[in-house]
């Protein structure tokens, strides 16, 4: 039984995550208001946030820089910034 959320970032009702993929207040918030749909691009975005940067998982400052950016991303309506990349529809 999937469940229905309204979507903060497509901003439509879409299927929701299956559960709370992320601790605290922040993942409880993710969990009500984000869809399967958005939380896979963000995933997306993150890992080329990752590797664009080099980032460290371990590195506390690391963690905080991919929390900003994914509450942007996921509550804000911002999209992510990775230098030296070009979306293949604006080559």
């Amino acid at each position: 039984m999937s469940r229905t959320v309204f979507c903060a970032r497509l901003n439509k009702e879409a299927e929701g995550l299956d559960f709370q993929l992320y601790p605290g207040e922040l993942g409880k918030r993710i969990f009500d208001n984000i869809s399967k749909e958005a939380w896979a691009q963000w995933q997306h975005k993150q890992t080329m946030l990752i590797n664009e940067k080099k980032l460290n998982m371990m590195d506390p400052e690391h963690r905080k820089l991919i929390e900003t950016e994914m509450v942007n991303y996921l509550f804000e309506g911002k999209d992510v910034q990775i230098d030296g990349y070009t979306p293949p529809s604006e080559q």
